[in-house]
């Protein structure tokens, strides 16, 4: 968790954490609007998506939704969990759900290059020219494993490609394929030789979670089902390359009222002037937040975005671009990064209280 000194010390209250927070009804009802025939469509498939990668992910749904919001969404997700607890497996699911979809692992160490990320140009004697040889960032879903053991120079050749969509060697830019979802994982735990990933990368992530362990009962079935080999292997897929281009653009079309849209500016506002956090998130994280709640909203079967879709994307999505005070972090030395998170944006909700119905546009009582 990256630390700045130049703490202040905390005045805002912080609610009883135990107790969730309630929230007053949604400004729009399930019942009040038309379902657009292309959302309704969008919506089975998100079914199906999330329905199928189930099958071989067992007991995680909402952390595989998360995951699949950022594919709806056109974002990128970094994992961060200990080794056997189904990245890989994730990954490999979602490729295999969508007919046609190609999946591609990039193994990071020490030694890996820019050009075993991208590609590289080779010299072809038949022809006397370069030929351009497509790396495996050139995939629909790209798994980077253990991408903080890579080299600095290697990660940044994952920029473009995350935030551009296209990569650009020898004065030559190329578009990668669609939909491009890259899930990068990290080890918590093993730190010896590796590199953090500076803030601007970590920024280019759209959410940053993690799967963690499944239940008894789920863990005992994963063990019963692999028996005969990997469920991955009968997997078959649910829906087409053209079903998943039509559910992005559906996710544009999902409705967010102008309260709430306020309320995730403010929020993402109160992290920078919130105590215990020395740099708050940037703009691309209010982006990130408004743009990934429509996607949660298409994937729990609904047309419009409700309060509770931004309270349970909050951390997820802006967790990993807050740079903590030295102070907060002595202070929170006890509790895990997602505890201490979880105070932050309690302090957070404090500053900015989630809409009512009857408020007006600048987010006045009525």
């Amino acid at each position: 968790m990256p630390v700045r000194s130049g703490a202040r010390e905390s005045t805002v209250p912080v609610r009883d954490m135990r107790k969730p927070p309630v929230y007053p009804s949604p400004v729009v009802q399930a019942g009040e609007s038309q379902v657009d025939e292309s959302v309704s469509r969008a919506m089975e498939t998100a079914r199906l998506l999330l329905e199928n990668v189930e099958q071989v992910v067992v007991g995680k749904r909402e952390e595989i939704a998360l995951v699949l919001s950022a594919l709806v969404s056109g974002g990128h997700v970094l994992l961060e969990d200990v080794p056997g607890t189904a990245k890989t497996v994730l990954a490999r699911a979602i490729a295999h759900t969508i007919d046609g979809a190609r999946f591609s692992r990039i193994q990071c160490t020490p030694d890996l290059q820019p050009s075993d990320v991208t590609g590289l140009a080779i010299y072809d004697q038949r022809t006397r020219d370069f030929e351009f040889r497509p790396g495996p960032v050139f995939a629909n879903i790209v798994l980077v494993d253990e991408i903080n053991r890579a080299m600095p120079k290697t990660q940044s050749a994952l920029l473009e490609a995350m935030a551009e969509r296209q990569v650009t060697s020898d004065g030559v830019t190329r578009p990668l394929e669609s939909p491009f979802l890259v899930i990068a994982t990290e080890n918590p735990i093993e730190q010896e030789g590796t590199f953090p990933l500076p803030e601007a990368q970590l920024d280019r992530f759209t959410l940053r979670s993690r799967l963690g362990y499944p239940g008894r009962d789920d863990e005992i079935g994963v063990v019963l089902r692999q028996r005969h080999g990997h469920p991955l292997d009968a997997l078959e897929p649910r829906v087409s390359a053209d079903d998943v281009a039509e559910l992005l653009r559906a996710t544009e079309d999902v409705y967010v009222d102008r309260l709430l849209v306020d309320w995730t500016v403010d929020l993402v506002r109160a992290t920078r002037v919130v105590d215990g956090v020395a740099v708050g998130a940037s703009v691309r994280g209010s982006i990130m937040l408004e743009h990934t709640s429509r996607a949660w909203a298409l994937l729990h079967g609904r047309d419009h975005v409700v309060p509770e879709d931004v309270d349970a994307l909050f951390l997820s999505v802006l967790g990993h671009r807050l740079i903590l005070t030295a102070s907060y972090v002595a202070e929170s030395r006890a509790l895990t990064r997602d505890e201490a998170l979880a105070t932050i944006k309690e302090r957070c909700l404090e500053i900015a209280p989630p809409p009512a119905p009857g408020w007006d546009a600048d987010g006045s009582r009525p």
